[in-house]
């Protein structure tokens, strides 16, 4: 999907303010109240799992509200160009995607997946169950998310929305812009992958 690559600076605020394209604060038929009204009601819906997807990725909460401050600035000024497209969310999440990747080129760091989700799964399973060894807990758990990060684009969103951000299959096929047939597929891809990977046998269940 092609997006816009002009990268804004501007912070959000939310309402009417960057909607017109003349900097006026209304017009006379309240067109631009109601972009605002239509912006902030998306925003409401996704800010929470932009800001949770964006956390496993630049690994801290102030660096996640930057990137997606980021995002929801440039959606914001080009917004009556972001709803003539197919789908809103899958246009919201490419922009979102690019803006993570800018951060991490910026500060000249990696995806910080295994450095977050990891280690709070590795808590949750020493918190709700006996260990014995729980270096070994989380040595496990850091092979696992580091062979996430190692999947293709596509299955690596997949099993990061699906598994470690527990967004359901018709929520993922809506901001990745694909089937939900086609989110099973990559899911059925990417433990076949990361079962090769590991080393170890893939486990029937649910897909």
């Amino acid at each position: 999907m092609h997006v816009d690559p002009e990268r804004s600076v501007v912070r959000v605020s939310h309402g009417a303010q960057g909607v017109d394209d003349d900097g006026d604060p209304a017009s006379p038929d309240g067109t631009v109240h109601r972009l605002a009204l239509t912006f902030d009601a998306f925003d409401a819906r996704h800010h929470t799992l932009w800001l949770r997807y964006a956390h496993t990725q630049v690994g801290s909460r102030a660096a996640a509200e930057t990137v997606v401050d980021a995002t929801c600035a440039r959606l914001l000024e080009h917004w009556p160009h972001v709803l003539t497209q197919e789908s809103v969310a899958r246009y919201a999440w490419a922009l979102l995607k690019e803006e993570v990747a800018w951060w991490l080129d910026d500060h000249d760091r990696e995806p910080a997946l295994v450095d977050t989700a990891a280690f709070h799964a590795a808590v949750r399973k020493l918190l709700h169950h006996d260990q014995r060894d729980q270096f070994d807990v989380l040595q496990g758990e850091m092979r696992l998310y580091r062979a996430i990060a190692r999947l293709p684009e596509r299955q690596y969103d997949v099993i990061v929305l699906r598994h470690v951000l527990q967004v359901p299959d018709e929520e993922i096929g809506e901001y990745m812009g694909i089937e939900v047939a086609t989110v099973r597929s990559h899911v059925r891809h990417a433990r076949r992958r990361l079962a090769k990977d590991l080393d170890v046998r893939e486990t029937e269940g649910e897909e």
